[in-house]
């Protein structure tokens, strides 16, 4: 849920701006000058700015806003006066409307702004996971173990980070689905089970990886792993027989 911090000196307005927002699923609260915007928009993810404010002039905090953060900002003034708008949007806002938009027009500018500020930050970069001794890095797409090179295919790797990124969690099928095979195609798949359990016989201990039954699967605890990677695949599929004698075969052929 993204937070809007709506700045307005009209009490009755502001709290008929947030509960609207609340209704559309975002988290508001207001503040009523722009002394305390400027205190408190780090708790925001956009700022919805009256223009006309009682104590700093609203271009001057949007100037202000804009000289020590990115952070989204939507500008609007009661009065229909397309100057005021432009130098609103020269001081660092990203849209200025004049307020006559009904919540549903508010609830999209806000959309569109955020759309628009993510796509200008770009996606963040994965960091590197160590579950010592085991260390996955998602920008070589490398996974070692003991500083030994483990080969995995892209989906082994999309899945094994998926699980560490969230170690201590049990992570759906549903979820893994989504994240690794771009599916929302709820229902039990026995491609994670494949998958699981090729990546078991890499690792060379089931434990690595822990079966929830009914719910998905979750990261085991690096230090109950004591095995060294096997070179034959098929030598942990003992360990791995809770998945069903299908998919230790079909783990077997595919590391193969």
């Amino acid at each position: 849920m993204r937070n809007v911090l709506v700045v307005e000196r009209e009490i009755t307005s502001a709290e008929s701006m947030v509960r609207d927002l609340r209704r559309q699923g975002f988290l508001a609260r207001s503040v009523g000058t722009g002394a305390q915007a400027l205190r408190t928009y780090r708790e925001a993810d956009l700022v919805l700015l009256s223009l006309e404010l009682p104590d700093v002039d609203g271009i001057e905090v949007c100037r202000s806003l804009r000289t020590e953060s990115d952070v989204p900002l939507i500008a609007f003034t009661r009065r229909d006066d397309e100057l005021e708008r432009v130098l609103a949007l020269k001081a660092g806002a990203d849209d200025c409307v004049a307020q006559t938009w009904g919540f549903r027009e508010m609830g999209a500018r806000i959309d569109a702004v955020l759309r628009r500020s993510s796509r200008r930050a770009g996606p963040a970069t994965p960091e590197a996971i160590s579950l010592l001794p085991l260390h996955i890095d998602p920008r070589t797409r490398e996974v070692r173990l003991r500083d030994r090179l483990i080969d995995v295919t892209s989906k082994e790797f999309e899945l094994l980070y998926v699980l560490a990124a969230n170690s201590g969690t049990v992570v759906s099928r549903k979820e893994l689905m989504a994240k690794v095979w771009g599916s929302d195609w709820g229902q039990a798949s026995r491609t994670i089970d494949t998958h699981v359990s090729t990546l078991r016989a890499k690792l060379g201990c089931s434990r690595w990886i822990i079966t929830v039954r009914g719910i998905g699967y979750r990261m085991g605890h690096a230090a109950r792993s004591r095995h060294a990677p096997s070179t034959d695949p098929s030598a942990d599929l003992s360990a791995t027989s809770h998945d069903g004698p299908v998919e230790a075969q079909r783990a077997a052929s595919s590391a193969r």
